[in-house]
């Protein structure tokens, strides 16, 4: 009688259990709303559609799963991806708008915990606004003009020699030393030589790719950073380490430290500190962190997309062999000007195409913090928001959008960075505040690799990307003895 009692009491014990994961299972696929959710599916809880999600798929093609989602569901639908709620857009309306008026960046709480919970990034709107204003002032077209432009050159003309003379280089291990030099002399000024070489060494062991799929998975950059890989945290603790030492040294010192370190702290203009120096030095590390993981990629791509293409890799050389042809010897020896810059107009056309058919990843990532009204639909407060730029690929915008064909770009606005058919860098408060410095220093790679005869060093695979992640590949063969003009700028 008692073994018939508990073999009833675990039955319904069990039952309940059943019940409570039929019932979980039914609330995550069914999540509840004040309006009429966007169609879609959520998956099973947890999981969600992460898998189909991270399928591999080409590098100038939108992921397969926002495709197959949009032409089923259309071009607004709901999903689950890693553990997170959220709404995928392949309507440029809705994307523009939701950039304009959402501020808080869709950053899973991975994400959030590597940066901390104070990072700069993510506190109030009052903080964010002083540091976007801060680099603005040194990455915005008038702080490039008067304090990057011949930093870039220099650096680029430099690493480019080393290259020559060694038979070929990396296109994203050099860029990634230009970027990492150049911002490191702005924002720390003058660094010792040995302290800014190991800093260099340091970001040589972040892996690529880290921010695109910026949430706690096995295997990925995020994960190996959080769990405390033993090199990866190593590289942190001496990134820090020097940036911290380098500013502690120059104010025991009276020596000046860079404009950028003496902005942020409000040490300028008469003004009062507004951070600590700890947060200012773990926003610079955020702020190298970041400005390293995009840029080299991308103008790797943009390397052998050039060379793929014989006629704009003629028309570039043509233009580039212009800017030196017209110069006097001194003004060779000066180096590139912001008005030879200017003066690039294929070069920017080239720009331009590569960032549109290289702009696969969402470019409009926020946590949705009000509800918002697209037609029948209601996107929920609390969501995380991803918008494709699916308008890149567009038949009826752009003629063969799959092809990369710069002339596309002929008398249009070059200098724009976002408008309703073209968002490579994002829009709204978030927009990318770094867009003009990777297009000046896009453009300088280009101008000084098109003074060699160069090629790829073998069949790459820098277009075919895993999820949304540049491989490498991007190694290219160059001859110190083929160069156009060896006193060119």
């Amino acid at each position: 009688m008692v073994e018939v009692h508990v073999y009833e009491l675990w039955t319904v014990i069990l039952s309940l259990i059943v019940v409570k994961i039929c019932h979980w299972i039914y609330q995550w696929r069914n999540p509840k709303c004040k309006g009429k959710l966007p169609p879609g599916s959520m998956g099973f809880p947890i999981i969600g559609k992460t898998f189909e999600f991270m399928k591999p798929h080409d590098a100038i093609q939108l992921p397969i799963f926002v495709k197959e989602k949009a032409h089923r569901y259309g071009p607004v639908f709901r999903t689950s991806l890693f553990g997170a709620r959220v709404i995928i857009s392949t309507d440029s309306g809705l994307n523009i708008e939701m950039a304009k008026t959402n501020h808080v960046p869709g950053m899973p709480k991975s994400l959030a915990r590597l940066f901390g919970e104070n990072n700069l990034f993510v506190q109030s709107k009052e903080s964010h606004k002083h540091v976007r204003s801060v680099t603005t002032q040194l990455l915005g077209s008038q702080g490039l003009k008067l304090r990057m432009m011949q930093d870039i050159d220099i650096l680029t003309r430099t690493h480019m020699e080393v290259g020559a003379r060694n038979g070929g280089l990396d296109v994203k291990e050099t860029v990634s030393k230009i970027l990492i030099e150049c911002l490191a002399k702005k924002v720390m000024g003058e660094m010792e030589p040995e302290a800014a070489k190991e800093l260099t060494r340091c970001w040589s062991h972040f892996p690529k790719g880290w921010f695109r799929i910026s949430w706690n998975i096995p295997g990925n950059g995020v994960y190996r950073m959080m769990k405390g890989d033993g090199v990866l945290k190593q590289a942190k603790k001496e990134m820090m380490k020097i940036l911290k030492e380098t500013m502690l040294k120059k104010r025991a010192s009276g020596e000046e430290p860079g404009e950028f370190f003496k902005t942020l702290l409000g040490e300028t203009g008469g003004g009062e500190g507004k951070i600590s120096v700890e947060s200012a030095i773990e926003y610079i590390f955020i702020f190298f962190l970041i400005a390293n993981e995009a840029t080299p990629s991308v103008l790797a791509a943009t390397v052998k997309l050039i060379s793929d293409n014989p006629k704009v890799m003629q028309e570039l050389k043509r233009e580039h062999e212009r800017i030196v042809r017209d110069k006097s010897e001194k003004e060779k020896k000066a180096g590139l000007t912001w008005e030879d810059y200017k003066s690039m107009t294929f070069t920017q056309m080239v720009i331009n195409e590569s960032l549109r058919i290289t702009s696969t990843a969402p470019t409009v990532l926020r946590i949705i913090d009000h509800e918002f009204q697209f037609g029948d639909y209601t996107i929920p407060a609390g969501w995380i928001f991803m918008g494709f730029p699916s308008v890149h690929f567009n038949p009826e915008k752009y003629d063969d959008p799959l092809a990369f064909n710069p002339w596309r770009w002929k008398e249009k606005d070059l200098t724009a960075i976002v408008s309703k058919t073209y968002i490579p860098f994002g829009a709204g408060s978030r927009l990318c505040l770094g867009a003009d410095f990777a297009k000046l220093l896009m453009a300088s790679f280009i101008h000084h690799l098109c003074r060699y005869r160069w090629s790829m060093k073998t069949e790459t695979t820098v277009l075919r990307r895993f999820i949304l992640m540049f491989p490498g590949g991007s190694d290219i063969q160059i001859s110190q003895d083929t160069e156009v003009d060896n006193s060119a700028g």
